[in-house]
């Protein structure tokens, strides 16, 4: 089985590990069309995306790289348009999110970043999980997660539904589309800290791969 992680190689290092972690062979590349000869797609985390994409202009918004932006975007419609699995993990999320005519919280309010931004390693806070969900399904109702990010979801897009939220802000931890096999989360269960959580990342990649089988 092989993954695309379309993103740079230097920047991507935890997410190819995280799925040789399941015995698939992760292919790193930022040629969308690499995407056709694999079985999945995985979007991994990064700066943030351009403003544009979404129809704002800059309120927040940095580390941007338009070209990779722009290059996931396309990676996702061709994953799309050929019915393969995604999931989306922090920035990939997002990118789920704004290809599907979304939109993204640029600067979070100042009490939520207490919870949610990176300082000196992640940010840990309670989640809940959305009765039938496919997180309710693999942790339960309640969960710990890992956080390191200053913006958000915002308008969800096309399809999707939010699976997750913090409980004490609502912002949006994780969502899912109705109809294809498309996940994302906000948190990141490629370096999560069992013992910070009480929680392994491996149950998600796990249900990511038995996708595969599922749409092929």
């Amino acid at each position: 089985m092989k993954i695309a992680i379309v993103g740079k190689k230097s920047d991507t290092l935890n997410y190819v590990r995280y799925v040789q972690s399941a015995s698939a062979i992760p292919v790193v590349t930022i040629n969308p069309g690499d995407v056709c000869c694999c079985d999945a797609l995985l979007l991994p985390g990064g700066g943030d995306i351009t403003p544009a994409f979404f129809g704002e202009q800059n309120h927040g918004s940095r580390d941007i790289d338009t070209k990779l932006d722009i290059l996931q975007l396309h990676a996702f419609d061709i994953a799309l348009c050929r019915r393969i699995p995604v999931l989306g993990i922090c920035k990939g999320m997002q990118i789920i999110n704004v290809g599907l005519g979304g939109a993204i919280i640029q600067n979070l309010d100042p009490d939520a970043l207490g919870r949610h931004q990176y300082d000196r390693g992640d940010k840990c806070h309670s989640a809940v999980n959305a009765e039938n969900s496919w997180l309710r399904h693999l942790y339960g109702e309640k969960m710990t997660i890992n956080s390191a990010h200053h913006q958000a979801l915002g308008r969800l897009g096309r399809n999707l539904t939010a699976v997750q939220r913090c409980p004490e802000d609502g912002c949006i931890e994780a969502i899912a589309h109705e109809t294809m096999p498309i996940l994302g989360v906000q948190w990141h269960p490629e370096r999560i800290d069992e013992q910070r959580t009480g929680i392994t990342g491996e149950k998600v990649l796990t249900y990511f791969v038995s996708l595969v089988s599922v749409s092929a």
